[in-house]
């Protein structure tokens, strides 16, 4: 039996992918570039892959799922284990195809160790305590997926406050069914508190033609809405850190990354690029109702 589209959507979280564009975006401004289209390529790139990422997690988790996650679209029958991986795959093939077109070798140097680092969390990482350091570094890399050639070291800061970001929420995710002791949530919103301030001392709005208000106001806005997504269901988790409260702090820390993403586009000078995703940050909460993101 074929898989019904609604059902390959929830196996790779597909409005989920709403939170990656903006890691592109990002080192494309921290490292001077232009958004053009092999920016929008690239971003295409790092969505195939996250997608992949979602589903080849599904088919190495699936006998885990069966005990633990039951409704998930394989231990409920709805979409066969083979069908998952091929997907997987093909998605994968699709991420690199795109980054080559987009950018070249240069990018595909990237690409390449992006790809291993995904498939790496997923088939051997994940349950052991290096987990959440190489998922940090797959989205650290995917932010420096957006800088161009000889520009990489300028995303260098960007792509450590993501990471920072990531490695936060992916060690809280390892509590979601269990619950967590109280020091794991206070430890999160620590490092959450850290990577807004960072975002914040790192902004270098531009000055010309009076534009360095408005990247300011980006910057704020952006960190406001982080902190009121990720940062405030961190906080809950503290005060309660049973499952469903964590699983919560886990879907709003997915989410927040859009608005830290926009913060880090506009703090580098690129507002034009920030703005898409401020509006993409209510899509993404909106459909999150609809499936969810963890």
């Amino acid at each position: 039996m074929r898989p019904r589209l609604r059902d390959l959507t929830e196996l790779v979280r597909a409005p989920a992918a709403l939170t990656v564009p903006g890691d592109v975006l990002a080192g494309a401004a921290a490292a001077g570039r232009r958004p053009d289209l092999s920016t929008a390529v690239l971003a295409a790139s790092s969505v195939c892959l996250y997608w992949a990422g979602m589903a080849l997690n599904d088919w190495a988790d699936r006998d885990l799922d069966a005990v633990e996650r039951p409704e998930r679209p394989i231990p409920s029958g709805r979409v066969a284990a083979p069908v998952a991986l091929g997907t997987a795959v093909a998605l994968t093939t699709a991420s690199l195809g795109l980054a080559a077109a987009a950018d070249g070798r240069r990018a595909l140097g990237v690409a390449v160790p992006l790809a291993a680092t995904v498939w790496a969390y997923d088939l051997w990482a994940k349950p052991r305590p290096v987990g959440p350091a190489v998922m940090a570094a797959a989205r650290g890399l995917d932010v420096l997926l957006g800088a161009r050639a000889g520009r990489t070291r300028s995303a260098l800061p960007a792509a450590a406050t993501v990471a920072g970001h990531i490695l936060a929420v992916t060690a809280l995710s390892r509590a979601e069914v269990t619950g967590a002791q109280p020091w794991l949530p206070r430890t999160t919103l620590a490092a959450t508190t850290a990577v807004a301030a960072a975002t914040a001392l790192g902004a270098r709005p531009a000055r010309r033609n009076g534009t360095g208000r408005l990247h300011r106001l980006g910057v704020v806005g952006g960190l406001l809405a982080y902190g009121a997504t990720a940062g405030r269901t961190q906080a809950e988790a503290v005060a309660d850190p049973s499952p469903g409260t964590v699983r919560r702090a886990v879907g709003a820390g997915i989410l927040g990354l859009i608005p830290l993403q926009a913060a880090l586009t506009a703090g580098a000078g690129a507002l034009r690029s920030a703005l898409p995703l401020a509006a993409a940050f209510p899509l993404a909460r909106a459909l999150s109702r609809r499936v969810s993101p963890t």
